[in-house]
């Protein structure tokens, strides 16, 4: 799909590519040359020239479509060029095109074609506006921009009537276009095959000769020049009784009512509504065709002197009864309803519904909550407030879900929470954007463009980093391997770890014991000081006959 959707690429390119990639199945591979190529798809080698070039060449994205190995000696000869296109990935999209498809198209309605195949393989419905935004302009002041609806659709025409397409008109939702893509060449088709098919289909739905055509520019979903559009509400000329040109009733739902009912004044006609009658609706069994015309000189009217109008006394029109029953909360607006139109809408509405399985005690909750919480005066058009605000459901995507409340369980839903809150906070942020506040707090910003909440806010999600403690310059320090003092270590402090007074009082000490080594006895733990009048029963320290707490005192002495 690169080709096709790709704006960097010719038309003629995509014709080029596909005739080049079949020829390139066989066993030798593609070695036609460009007349031969040309040839096959009916271009002048100019232009399959110029499409080789443009597959050769790398692409927006870098990738190369076409590789040319040429094969011709220096002086001229040799056989043509052997030309391979790049494999594809596994999940890079593509569409299977059929190579006569090339050779019958145009490079634009073959490319035309591919949008139309991809679309149809993926299920997608396309519109002509679609189609029209993929086939572009490749020379002039609008290189490179979308060709018109119009142009759109007379490809659409020509594809059509060379049958490699088939149109159903106005077959899909919304009044568009159905195109159906063949996969077999026009002459290898039956022909009562899905061609003839689509025709008798159009056919059936015209009741003339006409011509159907493709919508022109600016005319939404209707008919061509001087149709108009589509009608949004019945004609009052189908919707009388009297008209016998009318089509006969197509609401469905609907149950005759035949009992005591006195026979019309054409009997052919009285007697294929009675048939007709008898299936499950009022449908006809599929006969829409129309009675014959009334002349042209009988009036509808009485008004302006005209015969009056006829009586008509055949069987009336009535609902099915469990419909019937579904719209009783509201019975006394179905009854000012004086449209026949608008009450076949109405039960075609509820019996939707019903088909796609809500339960006709729900749909009758409905329309009694919804009624109950209008004032009647404030009806001025029942059928517009019952088809536009009464039946539809209201809630999110979840069909459980009846304006917030789960029918099943009667608990609020949580996916209309969400949405209430995220309308509120729209609300609000609206609101605030207003007044010139904070959009998060709600309060005045300050001179910087933010409010202390913010500040703070920033302050405690990105705390400020704490210093790293750093080391005293200098030489190294450390503690006294005795008292516990902060020393700076050098000297002989390197080799005993003391400070200066503990070094003092060690070499003190051991000269005292070495004059009198009986003055202390042997084996002594205790500190031999005093904690007022009795001994101190402390254990002494390393090398010193006192405990820690008289050591601190005597240095606090000799301090002070």
């Amino acid at each position: 799909m690169r080709l096709v959707s790709s704006a960097a690429y010719s038309d003629v390119a995509l014709s080029v590519y596909v005739k080049v990639k079949a020829l390139g199945l066989r066993p030798e591979g593609c070695q036609a040359k460009s007349s031969t190529i040309a040839s096959y798809l009916g271009m002048s080698p100019a232009s399959v020239e110029r499409g080789m070039t443009q597959l050769r060449r790398p692409g927006p994205d870098g990738v190369v479509e076409l590789v040319s190995d040429r094969r011709t000696l220096p002086g001229g000869t040799g056989t043509s060029a052997l030309r391979t296109v790049r494999t594809m990935t596994r999940r890079e999209a593509f569409v299977w095109l059929p190579v006569a498809a090339a050779e019958d198209l145009t490079p634009r309605q073959l490319r035309a074609y591919a949008l139309i195949a991809f679309a149809q393989a993926r299920g997608i419905a396309l519109t002509e506006a679609e189609l029209a935004a993929g086939l572009r302009h490749h020379s002039g002041r609008k290189a490179g921009q979308p060709i018109s609806v119009t142009a759109a659709s007379a490809v659409v025409d020509e594809v059509e009537a060379t049958r490699w397409m088939t149109v159903q008109r106005r077959a899909g939702a919304q009044g568009r276009h159905q195109y159906i893509a063949h996969d077999i060449a026009p002459e290898a088709r039956p022909d009562g095959g899905c061609v003839a098919i689509a025709v008798d289909a159009e056919a059936a739905g015209t009741s003339g000769s006409q011509e159907w055509a493709s919508s022109q520019v600016g005319e939404g979903s209707g008919s061509p020049v001087g149709e108009g559009s589509l009608a949004n509400k019945e004609s009052p000329r189908t919707d009388s009784p009297n008209d016998e040109r009318a089509f006969l009733s197509p609401a469905v739902g609907e149950v005759p009512v035949v009992e005591g009912a006195r026979a019309v004044e054409n009997p052919a006609y009285a007697a294929a509504r009675t048939e007709a009658d008898a299936g499950l609706a009022l449908r006809a069994g599929g006969n829409n065709q129309p009675s014959p015309s009334k002349p042209e000189t009988e009036k509808r009217s009485s008004r302006g002197g005209g015969s009056p109008r006829a009586s008509y006394d055949g069987p009336q029109l009535a609902m099915r009864p469990h419909i019937y029953a579904v719209l009783e909360p509201v019975h006394l607006l179905l009854e000012r309803v004086h449209s026949d139109f608008v009450v076949r809408q109405i039960a075609r509405e509820v019996g939707r519904q019903l088909r796609e399985g809500t339960d006709a005690d729900r749909l009758h909750h409905r329309l009694t909550a919804r009624f109950a919480k209008v004032m009647l005066s404030k009806i001025r058009d029942p059928g517009r407030w019952l088809l536009g605000v009464a039946l539809p459901r209201w809630g999110c995507g979840y069909q459980d879900c009846e304006a917030g409340v789960l029918w099943s369980t009667g608990k609020d839903c949580e996916v209309c929470a969400e949405i209430v809150q995220d309308k509120a906070a729209a609300r609000r942020r609206a609101q605030r954007i207003e007044q010139g506040l904070c959009l998060e707090h709600g309060t005045r910003p300050g001179s910087a463009g933010r409010c202390a909440d913010c500040v703070l806010d920033d302050a405690m999600r990105n705390p400020a980093p704490v210093p790293a403690p750093r080391e005293p310059e200098g030489p190294p320090r450390g503690s006294c391997g005795d008292c516990g003092a902060r020393i700076i270590v050098v000297g002989r402090a390197l080799e005993d770890g003391l400070c200066k007074l503990c070094r003092e009082e060690a070499a003190a000490l051991g000269a005292a014991v070495v004059a009198t080594p009986a003055a202390a006895p042997a084996g002594q733990e205790t500190c031999s000081d005093r904690d007022g009048t009795a001994p101190c029963g402390r254990k002494a320290l390393p090398s010193r006959s006192v405990c820690g707490v008289h050591r601190v005192q005597e240095l606090a002495g000799e301090v002070a």
